[in-house]
């Protein structure tokens, strides 16, 4: 997707410094631009289908870390009174450890640890497993277009609405220092 078209998906968001530079997130989470196949791939191995605004972000870096790490919430996590944090958005692949159906992928969320069956987990949190941040697709079904979740385990898996769409949670990310961790 060009620049200029993927800006017009996601308006007013600075993407030449949306995402940090780190060699840890290139290894772990960017497996390469995905091609129309290994999205389609991907999508079937997961029974989804993701959403056109992250398929568009991932064409553009294909998963790491956003500066912006912060997202608002409705209500209190375990996390934060107000917010919950995120470490990494997962690319579209199955090479990279931190990709969707990579071995740390968002079935590993489902099958192993218990996490509820509502769509696709594609960004981890500090936590390291206890709580994710999900495509939830209960209310659109798995072709529709998903609101973006907190799934907390530390809570009995509670799930908090953050975004009615991708789009939504990723204009909403803030810095860190936004936050008062006192």
């Amino acid at each position: 997707m060009a620049d200029e078209a993927l800006r017009q998906v996601f308006p007013g968001l600075d993407l030449d410094t949306f995402w940090e530079d780190s060699a840890y997130a290139d290894e772990t989470y960017n497996g390469g631009y995905p091609t129309d196949q290994l999205v389609s791939s991907v999508e079937a191995e997961l029974g989804f289908r993701l959403p056109a605004s992250y398929v568009a972000l991932m064409r553009m870096r294909n998963g790491g870390i956003p500066r912006n790490t912060c997202c608002p919430a409705p209500s209190r996590t375990t996390w934060a009174e107000d917010h919950v944090a995120l470490n990494a958005i997962m690319g579209i692949g199955r090479e990279r450890e931190g990709s969707l159906a990579g071995p740390m992928g968002s079935r590993l969320f489902v099958e192993e640890w218990g996490y509820p069956e509502i769509g696709v987990y594609f960004a981890d949190c500090p936590s390291a497993g206890h709580d994710m941040i999900a495509f939830d697709y209960r209310d659109c079904g798995p072709d529709g277009e998903p609101r973006v979740v907190h799934v907390d385990q530390e809570a009995g898996y509670r799930i908090t609405v953050l975004a009615p769409d991708f789009v939504s949670f990723v204009q909403a990310l803030r810095p860190e220092d936004d936050y008062d961790y006192d």
